[in-house]
Formats: C-alpha cells, structure tokens, sequence
C-alpha cells in the first residue's frame, strides 16, 4: 500500500507513537493500523508533502498502462484509489479491480468512486492464478513486509506475457541527494503532523525510502521474482520511479 503524513504541534511535541512499525520489520499489523490513522487526511498531505508531482507521476504511470490496453487490472495496495480512478480514466472498458489490506484506505477509495474493492493481503492473494492482464502497485511495494513474496504473489496473478507496474519513492543521485534527505527525515515530519496528526507515520515513510531498493537493485529484484524485461523510469530527478516487467 504506497506517501504517507503525521501530527498537530502538540503530538509533535509528544513521544514517539510505539505503535507505529519499525522500518527494519515493516510489521503488518502496524501498517495496517499506521494507514487506519491517517486514512481520512492521506491524500491531502500526499498532494502537499510532494508538491501535486504525485498527480503527475500517477498520470504517467496509468498512460503507460493504457498502451498495453489490459482488460483485467489489479491495482494492489491501491490505498485511497488514485491510481485506480486514473485507470479508469484511461481504460473504460477495462475491468479494474482495487485491493488493499486496510478496510479504511478501501472506505475512503469507493467514497471517492472506485467500484470494485478487494480487501486483500498482498502477500497471499485469493485471486486464481493468471487472473489479470496487469498489475500496478503504486507506493504499497514499499510498506509489505517481504518484498520477494509480493511480486511472486503478483506474478501468479498475472497471465502469461501480463506486464507489471511499480511506482514507488526513491532516493535521488548526485547533489539532490542530500537535500532530499534532509527533507525527508526533517521536514517531511514536521509538515505532515500540522495536517494529519500523526507524526510517527512520516518518520516510518522517510526511513522506509532509504531502505527500499530502487533503481537496478529494483530492477534485479524484479526480475528474480517471476518477471522479465524489467525496466526503470526515474521521475522528478529520481524522487519517485516506475518500474515495468512482463511476466516470465
């Protein structure tokens, strides 16, 4: 399931949330009650926090979709449903499904107009095998506690020749890179607690970034997981990136 936001001043000022997850573990149970909590502010801190460029970068990743016009598509971890609704946009006749393993996020999705919603964990679906033409996962790779397991499990859900897109934040190169962080782990945190109140989910998003593998160790990732042809596309000096796979 994908950006994330924290707390008021006061709560800033607090402890730290114990019940948020831990970086190194990504535990399900704390995910899932971390997106519980921030589920009704999600997008608005999301639009702020990275300035509109995720409409952009969701825009780009549903017009990549649309030129391998699949019929069946799972948007999994599809979160608050942007991504699902850009699709929709662009394939009409598509038959889109959106699973996510947080019954919040899937509220505030069909509030806003996805129709078929799944709740579902990402790293044992009950979807038969071969069931999409796509699947698109869009800053939820990231937050599932084995990154391996998810993309076999997207894989098998895939038919054969299915293609597979991932968008998820990354770490940018050269003299960006240390802006960013500070941005990430001293900024980021601060902001998003003035507009959801939960401080302890941005300092999870800026130490989750650095931990996920981006770039050709994504890429290799993928491709030992089922899938071939894998590809890397950097957007916005490398802050986000859309990867793409066929299925082996």
């Amino acid at each position: 399931m994908n950006a994330l936001a924290a707390a008021s001043v006061s709560t800033f000022l607090l402890k730290p949330d114990l019940n948020s997850p831990r970086v190194d573990s990504r535990d399900p149970d704390a995910v899932r009650a971390m997106f519980g909590r921030i589920a009704r502010r999600y997008d608005l801190a999301n639009h702020l926090l990275s300035g509109g460029a995720d409409f952009l970068w969701r825009k780009q990743a549903a017009k990549i979709v649309e030129r391998w016009q699949p019929k069946r598509v799972l948007d999994l971890a599809t979160g608050s449903g942007d991504l699902a609704l850009a699709l929709q946009c662009r394939l009409p006749e598509a038959a889109i499904t959106a699973a996510d393993f947080s019954p919040e996020m899937l509220g505030v999705a069909r509030s806003k107009g996805v129709g078929d919603t799944v709740l579902a964990d990402a790293l044992e679906l009950t979807f038969e095998s071969g069931s999409f033409d796509c699947v698109t996962v869009a800053f939820g790779l990231r937050n599932m506690s084995d990154w391996n397991l998810a993309l076999r499990e997207m894989a098998r859900v895939l038919r054969s020749d299915g293609h597979l897109l991932v968008l998820d934040f990354s770490l940018p190169v050269g003299v960006l890179r240390p802006a960013y962080k500070f941005y990430l782990h001293r900024c980021l945190p601060l902001l998003a607690s003035l507009v959801t109140g939960q401080r302890a989910a941005y300092d999870y998003l800026g130490g989750s970034i650095e931990k996920f593998p981006s770039g050709e160790e994504m890429v290799g990732l993928i491709e030992e997981s089922g899938f071939v042809n894998a590809a890397a596309y950097p957007l916005t000096g490398g802050i986000a990136t859309i990867y793409v796979a066929e299925k082996m």
